[in-house]
């Protein structure tokens, strides 16, 4: 097979060569000429971020499994490597065979951040396919998205041939097998896509057309024939514990962000934070049998080497075999030098037991996640966590060694007022009062409490989508707010406070709830230059800013504007499982300041039951 390999000079130009030569521990080649379907799995950043993405892992290992089908990878190439592809006409390509991307049948995109659109159309330009989906031939791959971001498709709908709803491990074999069958009959791209579009939980934008009512707002949301579904319904996983998983992990060449083994533990979250756009969409919460994970743990360090496992999920703590199976990687692989991270748990006496057993206590610290200062905003966004237990997490945390606490809030969320601003260095000072409460000889050293503050930015399919948002600047003030109010607290030199940029809150807020007009601003910026927007020494948010007006769009439309009950969204057609009811009466009870119970203390009938699995089965 020739290869397109970067010659040594340009390899020795270029920061970290690595990132691009394939040939990775557990990486797949096949030859080309025995399989049918070539498909390159894209995530739009870093090497070292998207080698840490579980999403890709899983498809790769799912893919390669069948004969038919060799999945190879592409990242975004760094603008070092960026500028001399441009330069030297060289087009983009895949790690394992080192040829053009342009030459595979498909190319999927996993589209976890909104901060990443620009390098879609990077990934898309360096490959030399054609940027919008209309102006691509039968020569070109069939470009599909994935991930979270595919709950609003909108903004980016114009670049893509498809999108692919829901868990990639349910639909994606009907998809390559009607691509196959048509590709023998000798099918045109667009019978393809017309075709695809019946299969469920494929959505290709083509396929439908949008009004607009004079003020801006939806009018219509139609398919274009009669036979292409009004409604794209998400696929889910129903049995967690016979899915797919990869038990032979890739493992990168250089460090990648995380450097281990994973074990997802379960999908969903039994929750219901109102502004927690996966507590939502990954309903029903579906877990993974604890005997199948403990033979996942020993097949998976064995045939990586990594020196650390993780558990994945959203709330670990919510696990019910947590304890079990804490227990067994404890007994089985500490001894074994290999260190257990257990993230997303909440703080409470068997938490902190574990960690005391996994962790340096003097070099760690705990995380807590309160979101909001006062209990009211904490009701308003259905936390479910009140100072009590806040106050005795840490108290238990100090009295067990630690003195190193970080906390997580967000400013500008819906009802904030000054007094919830102030709450949280407020807070923060109460819990270092918990510190200095036991006695000195007892101590370990200083208490340290790190405050770490986001800027709220509404996002679909929950129930603070109607929400509106402010402008930087107001989000500054709000920072400041706390930040004079850290000042004036007993224990001010305890506390140390960092907080997000304002400007890529309010970007972010656009892309995250925009519709069709936004593709066209997207694509001007990253004709300016824009790319590795996610990465803050690459963000220009002037250009932005004047691709907006460049194109007549107003940012202000999609943040700041007050949005009516019964307005028709972007995002409308597609079915998540959880209905639009259920999410105005989320609405409505955070208004009130009404806490709705978890899934398991009772059923608020969202509608994920219709999936037929899970927490809704095991709860009747």
């Amino acid at each position: 097979m020739t290869k397109l390999a970067l010659s040594d000079e340009i390899l020795m130009k270029i920061d970290k060569p690595a990132r691009y030569i394939g040939n990775e521990l557990n990486s797949v080649v096949k030859e080309k000429d025995t399989v049918d379907i070539r498909f390159v799995m894209c995530f739009p950043d870093v090497y070292e971020i998207g080698m840490s993405h579980l999403g890709i892992q899983i498809l790769y290992d799912m893919l390669n499994k069948r004969e038919d089908i060799w999945c190879e990878r592409v990242y975004s190439p760094w603008p070092d490597l960026h500028a001399i592809l441009k330069e030297e006409n060289i087009p983009l390509f895949s790690l394992e065979s080192q040829q053009p991307v342009k030459d595979a049948d498909f190319l999927g995109i996993t589209i976890q951040y909104e901060m990443c659109y620009t390098n879609i159309l990077q990934i898309l330009d360096l490959s030399q396919i054609p940027i919008e989906a209309a102006d691509r031939t039968e020569n070109d791959p069939i470009l599909i998205g994935g991930g979270p971001c595919t709950y609003n498709p909108e903004p980016i709908a114009e670049f893509f041939d498809l999108f692919y709803m829901g868990e990639g491990e349910i639909s994606y074999d009907a998809l390559l097998d009607l691509y196959k069958k048509m590709k023998q009959e000798g099918a045109s791209r667009k019978d393809f896509l017309h075709e695809a579009a019946k299969i469920p939980g494929i959505y290709v934008p083509s396929l439908y057309e949008v009004s607009y009512k004079e003020d801006g707002t939806i009018a219509g949301f139609e398919p274009v024939y009669e036979d292409v579904p009004r409604t794209v319904t998400k696929q889910i996983v129903t049995d967690m514990t016979q899915a797919v998983y990869p038990e032979k992990p890739i493992v990168p060449f250089i460090k990648a962000t995380q450097d281990r083994v994973v074990l997802e533990i379960q999908r969903g979250c039994i929750r219901g934070c109102r502004f927690c756009q996966a507590g939502m969409v990954y309903r029903p919460t579906r877990e993974k049998d604890v005997e199948r994970l403990k033979k996942l743990a020993y097949q998976m360090l064995k045939s990586t080497g990594h020196e650390e496992i993780s558990l994945s999920s959203l709330s670990s703590s919510d696990y019910s075999q947590l304890q079990e199976l804490v227990t067994f990687l404890i007994e089985e692989f500490k001894g074994k030098g290999v260190n257990i991270s257990l993230p997303s748990l909440r703080i409470d006496a068997f938490s902190l037991d574990v960690m005391g057993k996994v962790q340096d206590i003097k070099k760690s610290s705990l995380t807590f996640a309160p979101e909001a200062g006062s209990q009211r905003l904490r009701d308003v966004i259905n936390k479910g966590l009140t100072k009590e237990v806040i106050l005795e997490g840490a108290g238990m945390a100090f009295e067990g060694g630690w003195n190193k606490v970080k906390l997580y809030f967000m400013l500008g969320l819906p009802t904030e007022t000054e007094e919830d601003m102030k709450a949280i260095p407020e807070l923060a000072n109460d819990i270092a009062v918990r510190y200095y409460e036991i006695p000195k000889d007892q101590r370990n050293g200083k208490c340290q409490i790190t405050i770490s503050t986001s800027f709220f930015v509404p996002k679909p399919f929950t129930p603070f989508q109607w929400a509106s948002m402010h402008d930087p600047e107001d989000y500054i003030a709000r920072a400041k707010v706390v930040n004079d109010t850290v000042k004036e607290q007993l224990n001010r030199k305890s506390i140390k406070y960092n907080w997000h940029e304002a400007d890529v809150t309010v970007l972010e807020g656009v892309l995250a709830r925009g519709d069709r007009k936004v593709g066209n601003v997207i694509r001007t910026v990253y004709e300016r230059g824009g790319i590795f927007d996610a990465w803050s020494e690459y963000f220009d948010y002037q250009r932005w800013l004047d691709a907006f007006a460049e194109c007549g769009v107003d940012m202000d439309f999609y943040t700041k504007r007050e949005r009516s009950l019964d307005e028709v969204f972007p995002w409308d057609f597609i079915d998540t499982g959880v209905t639009k009811e259920f999410l105005k009466r989320e609405w409505q009870n955070a208004m009130e300041e009404n806490v709705t119970p978890n899934c398991r203390m009772r059923c608020s009938g969202c509608g994920a039951a219709q999936f037929k699995t899970g927490v809704c089965m095991a709860e009747r």
